[in-house]
């Protein structure tokens, strides 16, 4: 179980990492993904500090994998769960997709917090 939990915290670091990434490189096509109505146009320095914030959340989670601990791997998912309920909420108040809004960031926050589950009880 805990190897499990090892491997969904990984995927979830990574996966963020990549997203980041591809804010910072394709920033517009990106942000048509992340499920607003409308996207703002005419800079793309928003959705490059949001790749940043997201290639930073995900080097927090490879750090607490590499020293902290299943616990401590635990807490941080737990905590940067709040990252995608967030965005959700967002999307939400904004009448965006309600699709993306549950299906990508709502999913993200559940796997975060199941891992968190699987890495604090295991």
């Amino acid at each position: 179980m805990l190897v499990t939990a090892y491997v969904l915290a990984g995927l979830v670091g990574i996966g963020i990492i990549y997203v980041g990434l591809s804010y910072l490189f394709a920033p517009e096509k990106t942000a048509k993904g992340f499920g607003l109505a409308t996207i703002p146009t005419g800079t793309t320095a928003f959705f490059q500090i949001k790749g940043v914030r997201d290639i930073g959340t995900g080097l927090v989670v490879g750090a607490a994998m590499l020293a902290g601990g299943p616990h401590v791997v635990g807490w941080v998912l737990l905590a940067e769960a709040f990252i995608p309920v967030g965005d959700m909420l967002i999307i939400l108040r904004h009448k965006g997709s309600r699709a993306v809004a549950f299906g990508v960031h709502g999913l993200t926050a559940a796997v975060m917090v199941v891992t968190t589950l699987l890495l604090v009880l295991g």
